[in-house]
Parts: C-alpha cells; structure tokens; sequence
C-alpha cells in the first residue's frame, strides 16, 4: 500500500527532475549500450526482431521520464537501428522498401506508446488528485464540530493546495479572523466565498481549475469550523454565567439558612435570659448563654469561611511561607478538640515543612472538621503524618460511609454537599483545597481501608527549593 500524499498531486502528471533526468540518461546510456550488445552476440536477429527491442526501450523511457525520454528514444532507436542494422549498414541510407516500411512503423509505434503511457499517467494523476480532494473532504466532515479548529482546517488547506499563506476574513473588513502562514503582502491570488460574510483568501501559487470542488469544500469546512468556535465561546460565556449564578444561589442559601439558624439560635437564647416573666436556674442561665456561645461561634466560622473563598477567588490571598514544625500546627489547629475525638500521631521529630502557618492551620482544621461531620458517632478521626520523598504527608483518617470515586472531583466545588448529613455549606474542603495549593501543596482524598475516607495533605519541606506560588509575599 502507498503512502497518501501530503498535498494535492499537481495537474498534468509533471514529473520530477529526477525522474525525467532518468528517463533522458537511460536513452542515452542504455541505447548504445544495448545495440553493442546486439551487434556483438545478436547478429542473426531480423531488423523486425531489433526494431521490437527499441520499441521495449521506448515503453521503458516513457514509464520512467515521460514523453520526453520516450521521444528521445525514438529519435536515437530510429539512428542506431538505421546505422546498425539497415543495409547498407553504418550509413543512415537505407536501399530496401522494407526497410522504410519497418523504421516508419517503428517510429510511429514509439510515438503512440510515448504518448499512451503520457496520457495513461495524466488519467492516473487525475484519479489520484479526485481521490486526495475526497479523502480530504470527508476527514474535514467526519469530524466533530468540536474538534475541527480554523487554524486546523486552513493549514490543512494551505498544506494540501501548496500555498504561502491562508486566511479566514469577514466580507468588507481588512482583519482576518484567522490566518496561517506569513503575513501576506499585495492581493490575494485567491479568494472564495465562504459563507454569507465569509471568504476564504490565499496567497502564493494559483490553483487550476480543475481543484475548484476542492476549494469549495475547504472554504465550507473554514466557516464551519469557525461557527463552530464562535458557538462554543459563547457556550463557555453561558457555563461561567451559569456558574456565577449558581454560586450567587448558593450564596444566599447559606445566607438563609446557615446565618439565620445561630441568629435565631441566639436571639432566642438573649430574649429568654432577659425575660422578667422566668426565674432561670444558674444551671439554665447557663446552658442558654453556652448557646448563644455556640451561636456566635458559628457565625464566626461561617463569616470567616465566606470571606477566606472571596480571597481565593479573588486571587488576593496573602500567603507568608517560613519553615515550621507540623506538629505544632496540627496542635494549634486542634486545641479545643479532646482525645476522644481525634486520635493524632503526628512525631515531633519530624523536619520542618514550608508554609504559612496560619493558612496551613486552617486547612488542618477544616479537613477534620470535615471528617468529624461523617465519622461514626464514638469513633475517633486519625491524624497522622509522615515524610514521603521531599515533602511531608498529612493524613487526616475517618472511619465513616466515604465518598464514591467518581465523586471525588467534586469534593472540593464550594457550596457542594454530597448528601444530606451535613450542616455546613460546602465550603470547607474547598477552602483547604484553595490554602493546600496556595501554599504549594496539596490536597487529595482517597479511600479508608475497611471503610471511610482519607484526605492527605501533601506540604514541601523546608529545604526544599519550592516555586513562589501565587499570591505569596516575602
């Protein structure tokens, strides 16, 4: 099987220098090679018997360098076969009818098998140009609209029709709406309609006419490809209005319930203590005031959240990177949580790693937090950490129902909750997520062997040489 050809094959079967250059040397180097063969080991042969071996000569010249070498070998066929062979011999005179007879149709049956094995490969370059037009069209249409760029299709246009520069313009405007190639000077040697306002332009050499059902369905493929762009541009404006919009909805979600519930948890709480009508108990007293506490505490975390997501989505994040010890971040991050509740393992011993402390707390914090919400109730979340190549690894463990697989890109969208249980908002694994990167780390879940979910927190140590993340000041 043949390779397909790069580019369309040109019209009228023009041979390369190369080979015409071969066809010309195998007349010329060939021909008096072979008739001292025959004059030295063929002398019993008929002057027919000779002429039919110039023919074969002329059939092979025409095959390899076209009408060119064959008409040269007709030429030199005719002098040598009259020189050699004809009486009287090493004349070009000939004294025979027959003889006149024989070298008239030797010349006129070389020139019709010149020119038939001319016409023969002009068929045949034709055939091959209709068939790399087709090929090419139907790869364009078989592809999806998604997948078929302008820059794609005019390069595959530039490529196939052999030209400098090809270009994507709107009628009446000067400005391409793409281009390949070098940058054009002077008119264009091409220009097609592509569209209602569309033209497909082209500079370098003029294709034949014979390739106008080719350009057409380049230029068609150009404006399909670019409706297809502009289509899924504005598609991307519709997802990033969509999802600002979701995020809004969500917003205001959390602003009504998750604001309301402790301000109505806490106003409760006030109006019952400052109520005449009632004689607290001390122990009443105060149980009502631990819940205005409460209350206030969750406000506090979910205001904080709120605004530590503005920051990360709005890129202002401050991040202070100095070298510290883990241990007193995971113990800083878990201070108002007892034994019971978190089993940690972290040595001190460990090498310092390179963060921001208080960013790094917070994520320490958010992903336990996080595990506690689904851990069975009396079981303890793990936390444990260790140094694993040039970073330190901090896995925060629960024993709870986990997440499935496929669910895991979405652990970390804000305003996600996968299932009912919780009462938060969604944005703390988000926001330990944001802080991981910012600091130069990671955050990444994965499944509890025997059951729950593990999310590993991945910080670079302090010798390492990091990369400046985004936002981070010296």
């Amino acid at each position: 099987m043949s390779a397909a050809p790069s580019a369309l094959p040109r019209a009228g079967m023009r041979l390369t220098r190369a080979r015409r250059l071969a066809g010309i040397g195998l007349v010329v180097v060939g021909g008096p090679l072979g008739t001292l063969a025959l004059v030295r080991l063929g002398t019993g042969l008929s002057l027919g018997a000779v002429l039919m071996l110039y023919v074969l000569m002329v059939v092979i010249a025409a095959a390899v360098g076209g009408l060119e070498a064959a008409g040269l070998a007709v030429v030199v066929g005719f002098l040598l076969a009259n020189w050699f062979f004809v009486p009287p011999r090493h004349t070009l005179a000939v004294d025979s009818r027959d003889a006149v007879v024989e070298l008239t149709v030797f010349v006129l049956v070389g020139g019709v098998v010149g020119l038939t094995v001319q016409l023969t490969a002009r068929e045949q370059a034709a055939a091959a140009r209709s068939r790399f037009g087709s090929q090419v069209l139907s790869r364009l249409s078989a592809e999806p609209v998604s997948d078929a760029s302008v820059v794609g299709v005019l390069d595959e246009a530039r490529r196939v029709l052999g030209m400098d520069t090809m270009a994507l313009v709107r009628r009446g405007v000067g400005a391409p709406l793409a281009r390949v190639g070098a940058t054009p000077t002077g008119a264009p040697d091409l220009v097609l309609d592509a569209g209602s306002d569309l033209q497909l332009v082209g500079y370098g050499p003029e294709p034949f006419a014979a390739e106008r059902s080719l350009l057409t369905g380049l230029a068609g493929a150009a404006a399909r490809a670019w409706d297809a762009q502009v289509l899924a541009e504005q598609a991307a404006r519709a997802r990033e209005l969509a999802e600002g919009e979701q995020v809004r909805t969500a917003l205001l979600a959390a602003v009504g319930h998750d604001l309301r519930t402790p301000l109505a948890g806490i106003k409760a709480a006030v109006s019952s203590l400052r109520s005449t009508e009632v004689e607290w108990s001390d122990d009443e007293r105060a149980e009502l005031l631990e819940a205005v506490e409460q209350g206030a505490d969750r406000l506090s975390d979910l205001l904080a959240n709120l605004l530590d997501l503005s920051r990360l989505q709005a890129g202002a994040l401050a991040v202070h990177r100095v070298p510290v010890d883990l241990d007193e971040v995971v113990g800083r991050a878990l201070l108002t949580l007892s034994d019971e509740q978190v089993q940690v393992d972290v040595p001190a011993g460990l090498p310092p790693v390179l963060t921001d402390p208080g960013l790094a707390e917070r994520v320490v914090a958010n992903v336990v937090d996080n595990a506690r919400r689904y851990a069975p109730a009396g079981s303890r979340v793990r936390v444990e950490a260790e140094v694993v190549d040039d970073a330190v690894q901090l896995r925060v463990v629960d024993h709870g129902p986990g997440v499935p697989e496929g669910q895991w890109r979405h652990l970390f969208e804000p305003f996600r909750r996968l299932d009912d249980r919780s009462t938060g908002v969604g944005l703390g694994l988000a926001i330990a997520h944001g802080f991981a990167e910012a600091l130069g780390g990671s955050l990444a879940p994965s499944r509890t062997p025997g059951g729950g979910l593990t999310m590993t927190l991945r910080l670079p140590l302090a010798g390492r040489q990091a990369e400046p993340t985004l936002g981070e000041t010296a």
